[in-house]
């Protein structure tokens, strides 16, 4: 047949069944299947063959309908067709436009596309007979429901990105995963982001991917200049990745803990910008240290022609992290920023996103990565978002707002009510610090033992951070570690407002660690009077951490 003849075949195949589904009403989920390979295949015969498929499809859907329509009243058939629609339309929708709904799924409409996406992968077909080493074979039937029967995982070896042959339904999923979560980035305020994708592992070790990613583009460089946070992880991803970390102590201003824009500078010239891997700089972080500054290191970046990556573990929840992150990227140069999976969107721990402005290094990135990966971070945010809807994200965030301003507010009363005060870090928009001066200078471990009653009355993520405490981390020695500064001049208490936490999670806060104070100031005031009547005393400590207080407390707060 010559190539008219053939060209001619696929026209008359064309209108044939344009007009077909014209008349029949095709169901919304099978113009979905024909919009999705029309996309992918490049050959106008496979598109054809698969339009074939999907026709058929169409007409036996029909055709199961027309079957129960003899065995249930055709209205109610009917009726029951017009909810899956629904339910459908909504499917279509996100593959369409690739964008998080306004308003949430509700738990029927995710089963149902899951379901629909995981029949799509070669372990769930019905005939399949595998013969490889990897044929998504599971020996747990609890195992394969945990993950909705996604189990070849996502990408290929060469690239986490890439579609699986095997496996359309997780491919499709990862795809779709990525895209939702780039325009909640862009939601959150960082507008000009251009790429971004899930990756299986915690912020550290996405931040080494980062870092090896550039190794090859920079094959003299041996150093990370990187401004002090004292954060294990962070820290440790640069040794991992084989760099030496040049450590920047930060500017006291005020109460607050700053960037030392001059000290950078001078580090670059020193060591030479073609021995710079990157500036490697923090946005999210606890008080009273605060977010970098973005905007003048990404001006140095530029001018130096040095990359920067950005480790912003829980910035998305933070307006003003995001802005950051987009004003020095307007201003100046950043090649990457990375998030947390759990401390932003409230999912189970062990993904990133790893995001950036240039599209072709952020596939880089992601080719980097080696193997196939778990699919259950992009699943989890997947069923997360979906189940918010781009509203229920964004009243995350405004919750999140409020809860920061009643937090500082609680906090600011109870430490007046102890002679102490909250520190002044307006530049951190999600961390909060208390001093502890009056107990740090009756006792020396005053400070820890608060910290420990706390955590045995079941308060966590609260920090007590106390003077002159040295940390060896891969080698290298920190003093004043967790004070981001070697010499911060009081010890204090960490408190954080993150996405997700309530009113009643700061009055119960405040309780708790009211009575812990109150404790501890009667134990120092035992030692320090020597005409202390015992037997009219308990034991306060024991009483602080007494299970039955904390159940106690529960209680009462959950009837108040």
């Amino acid at each position: 047949m010559c190539r008219s003849d053939k060209f001619f075949c696929v026209c008359v195949c064309f209108f044939f069944f344009f007009f077909f589904f014209l008349s029949q009403g095709v169901a919304v989920h099978s113009r979905r299947r024909v919009a999705f390979w029309f996309r992918r295949e490049s050959g106008v015969w496979s598109w054809c063959s698969r339009l074939f498929a999907t026709v058929a499809t169409a007409v036996m859907n029909r055709e199961s309908f027309a079957a129960g329509e003899r065995l249930v009243s055709p209205a109610y058939v009917r009726q029951g067709c017009e909810a899956r629609r629904s339910h459908e339309h909504l499917i279509r929708l996100l593959l369409e436009k690739g964008k998080c709904p306004e308003n949430g799924w509700d738990e029927s409409t995710l089963e149902l596309f899951l379901h629909e996406l995981a029949i799509m992968d070669s372990n769930n077909f019905l005939g399949n007979c595998g013969v490889g080493e990897r044929e998504g074979r599971v020996a747990s039937a609890l195992v394969a429901r945990r993950h909705y029967r996604f189990i070849h995982g996502i990408g290929r070896s060469g690239d986490i990105s890439a579609v699986q042959p095997k496996a359309a339904g997780s491919s499709l999923l990862n795809k779709i995963t990525n895209s939702l979560v780039l325009d909640i980035i862009k939601l959150a305020g960082v507008h000009t982001v251009a790429n971004c994708f899930v990756v299986p592992m915690a912020t550290g070790m996405s931040l080494t991917l980062c870092f090896l990613t550039l190794r090859h583009k920079r094959p003299k460089a041996q150093y990370i200049i990187w401004p002090r946070i004292d954060q294990k992880s962070c820290f440790k991803s640069m040794i991992t990745a084989g760099f030496e970390p040049v450590v920047i102590e930060n500017v006291l201003e005020g109460d607050e803990l700053r960037t030392d824009l001059k000290a950078v500078e001078a580090k670059v010239q020193e060591l030479g910008p073609d021995y710079i891997l990157c500036i490697h700089s923090t946005t999210s972080c606890f008080a009273p240290r605060v977010p970098d500054r973005l905007e003048e290191l990404a001006v140095i970046c530029a001018n130096y022609d040095i990359p920067h990556i950005v480790n912003n573990a829980y910035g998305v929840q933070s307006s003003k992290c995001m802005h950051l992150i987009q004003q020095g990227a307007r201003v100046g140069r950043i090649d990457a920023f990375v998030q947390s999976l759990d401390k932003n969107f409230m999912v189970p721990v062990g993904g990133a996103i790893i995001a950036g402005f240039n599209d072709s290094f952020i596939q880089e990135i992601s080719k980097m990565y080696p193997g196939r990966a778990s699919a259950s971070p992009s699943l989890d945010v997947l069923i997360t978002l979906l189940s918010l809807g781009s509203n229920g994200y964004k009243k995350l965030l405004k919750e999140r707002k409020e809860m920061f301003s009643y937090l500082s507010n609680q906090i600011k009363k109870l430490s007046e009510a102890y002679n102490e005060r909250l520190l002044h870090t307006p530049h951190n928009p999600i961390s909060l610090a208390m001093t502890l001066k009056t107990l740090d200078e009756h006792h020396d471990e005053a400070v820890t033992q608060l910290g420990s009653m706390l955590f045995t009355r079941q308060v966590s993520g609260a920090r007590v951070v106390p003077l002159g405490s040295v940390q060896t981390v891969s080698g290298y020695t920190f003093r004043g570690f967790m004070s981001h500064t070697n010499n911060y001049p009081c010890a204090y208490l960490n408190a954080a407002s993150a996405i997700g936490m309530k009113m009643q999670d700061v009055d119960l806060f405040r309780k708790r660690l009211d009575k812990c104070l109150k404790a501890v100031r009667k134990e120092q005031s035992k030692e320090s009077d020597d005409n202390y009547d015992k037997t009219e005393d308990v034991d306060i400590e024991e009483m602080a951490l007494k299970p039955d207080n904390v159940l106690l407390d529960t209680y009462q707060d959950a009837s108040s």
